[in-house]
Order: C-alpha cells, then sequence, then structure tokens
C-alpha cells in the first residue's frame, strides 16, 4: 500500500504545472476579466490581469525589459500595438490557427499583434435635426454646410489619430491636413471629454454630429444609466463612405511580449480569444463586432443595419500616426 502511494506522489510530481499567464491590459477590467475566468476554467491555465493605460503599460515593459513578467499585452488601438511593436517589447508568434480565424488586415503582417475585436468610428447625427440623406463621407465634414455643428474629442486621441492616419495613408499628407484644417473650422466647442460625452453634447443640442466610435453608442444604449439611454435614444449612427472605402474600422488586439516567460500558454490564450466563443462574448457584451465573419454581432448592432467596412491593413494606422499627429497640431486641432 505503501509503495502504491509512492508510485501515485512519484507520478504527480513529475507532472509539468501549468504556467500563468501574466497580462498587462489597456482594456478595463470589466471589458476582459470575464471571458479571461471562462479561459482559465475551460482549461486550468490561471490568468494573473495588470491593468492601466496603453502607453504606460508600453514605457513599463520597456523599463522593465527582459525582466517584465508580462507575457501578453492587450490594447485598445491599432496605433497602441504598433507602437509597442515599434518599441521593441513584443515578439512575433506563430499560429495557423489564428491566422485561419483573424482576416490578414486585422494583424500585423509579422506577426506581432493580433486584432480580436472591431468598433467602427462613426458619424452619430441628432435625429431631430439632421437628415440622413445629408450625410456621406469622412470628406464632407469638412464642408461648411457643418459649419458650428461637429463635436469631437481631442487630437491627444488614438481613435481620432487612427482615423486621419487612414487618411493619411489613402489620400496622402496635403489633401488630409486640408480635410483637418475644414473639420476643425466646424467644430461646435473645443474638444473635450471622451466618445460618450460628445454623444450627449448632441443629445443636448450643443451639435448636431459627433464623431465616436460605435460601442460607445452600443453602450449608452444599454446603460444603467438613465441619462445615457435617453441621450443615446435621441441620436442615430451612420456609417460614412459607403460608396468609397468604407468605414473606418479599428481594432482592441493582443500581442505576446518579448519578455514572455510563458510564450505557448500566451499562444494558447490568443488563440481562445479569437474562438467563436470570444468572440461571441466580446459582440453581446461589450457592443463590439467579432473580428471573425462566422460570429454574428449582437442584436444592438445588427440593429443598425449592413455596412461596407474599410479594408486597409490596420497596421498603416501605426505606420501614419506620427504624421497624423503632425498635420492635425499644425490644423489647430486641440
Amino acid at each position: 500500500m505503501v509503495r502504491k502511494l509512492s508510485l501515485v506522489l512519484l507520478a504527480a510530481c513529475s507532472m509539468p504545472a501549468l504556467a500563468d499567464v501574466n497580462i498587462y491590459s489597456a482594456r478595463q477590467e470589466n471589458l476582459i476579466k470575464p471571458i479571461l475566468d471562462t479561459f482559465t476554467e475551460r482549461t486550468g491555465v490561471k490568468v494573473n490581469l495588470v491593468t492601466g493605460a496603453a502607453d504606460e503599460l508600453i514605457q513599463r515593459l520597456t523599463l522593465e525589459g527582459a525582466n517584465s513578467p508580462a507575457d501578453l499585452l492587450i490594447a485598445e488601438d491599432v496605433g497602441r500595438l504598433y507602437r509597442a511593436k515599434q518599441a521593441g517589447v513584443l515578439q512575433a508568434v506563430k499560429s495557423s490557427t489564428i491566422n485561419d480565424i483573424i482576416p490578414a488586415q486585422y494583424r500585423d503582417s509579422e506577426g506581432f499583434w493580433f486584432g480580436l475585436s472591431l468598433r467602427s468610428r462613426v458619424i452619430i447625427y441628432d435625429k431631430a435635426r439632421v437628415n440622413p440623406a445629408d450625410l456621406s463621407t469622412y470628406a464632407d465634414l469638412a464642408d461648411p454646410k457643418w459649419d458650428n455643428k461637429i463635436c469631437v474629442r481631442s487630437s491627444s486621441n488614438i481613435y481620432n489619430q487612427s482615423l486621419v492616419a487612414s487618411m493619411v495613408s489613402r489620400n496622402g499628407v496635403a489633401a488630409t491636413e486640408a480635410w483637418v484644417t475644414g473639420l476643425v473650422a466646424n467644430f461646435a466647442r473645443n474638444p473635450q471629454g471622451g466618445d460618450r460625452e460628445q454623444i450627449s453634447a448632441v443629445a443636448a443640442g450643443q451639435c448636431e454630429l459627433a464623431i465616436s466610435n460605435t460601442y460607445y453608442y452600443g453602450g449608452m444604449l444599454n446603460s444603467t444609466n438613465a441619462a445615457e439611454r435617453t441621450a443615446a435614444q435621441a441620436v442615430a449612427v451612420f456609417f460614412p463612405d459607403q460608396n468609397g472605402n468604407g468605414a473606418h474600422m479599428n481594432v482592441s488586439g493582443a500581442a505576446v511580449t518579448r519578455a514572455a516567460r510563458n510564450v505557448d500558454e500566451a499562444v494558447q490564450l490568443l488563440e481562445f480569444l479569437a474562438g467563436e466563443e470570444a468572440q461571441a462574448w466580446y459582440a453581446e457584451v461589450n457592443n463590439e463586432f467579432p473580428v471573425r465573419s462566422d460570429v454574428a454581432a449582437s442584436e444592438v448592432l445588427q440593429s443598425w443595419g449592413t455596412f461596407k467596412a474599410d479594408n486597409i491593413a490596420l497596421e498603416q494606422l501605426g505606420i501614419h500616426n506620427a504624421e497624423a499627429v503632425r498635420l492635425m497640431d499644425r490644423a489647430g486641432w486641440q
């Protein structure tokens, strides 16, 4: 009996222990932790989560160097993922599972980062004061007919930088700067607040149009805050450029860090987050579009109708970020 027990203990001791996955996440805990808990339940791999602002986390990875405990970085915009790649704090990984699932334009061409959920940067308009037939393209927002009618957050916001960077990629610096100059001239107020505040400002009559990410609008429609729901119900979403390149898209995504000690587990988590269960959760809970076409969007997002999405390779948004910021400054976008 003692011999049998000893053999069992020896076998148990010889089994490799499951490694943890340590994450630095720029996504708020409530927007990511539930699906990470599901991953742990499915696999037995524990996930340790540290949250913070993306630029601060990238700086932390840089300072920690090879001693960083982080295996995975999660960021809310491709501009930040590209910034982390340029900082040298990521490593390329190969996963045929991920590459088969995630369209090429939503992942780094060298395998340094992968988009996991989609959002579109759209026009939000006042249903009482704006005829959607008068809306068309992003370029049209610079038309003087919208003088004193547009609300948007500051140029320091990465979402706005990525939108402008996409236009630099498509149209060049000179044409994009002319557009931004016209857009700034149509601002109803100095940029202030986040996307939710822009939507609320439209509902309050401070402006007629706002530029916002779709998931903020979806979140307000489903909010437990009555004032947010009321504001969201007073406005509607318009997807620009449907006869051209399509509506601007961006991602929330993830990357394996250069210092990662648990690469296999980190890739396993990436593959899980790209799987059907996680993609459906993102769509339903976070009001984001799945990155894979075989998973349906939530009912709220489907209620806005189908739309043409821009198919630009999102790494272009990172490549042109610095030029976008410079021209936004020259155009007076505060």
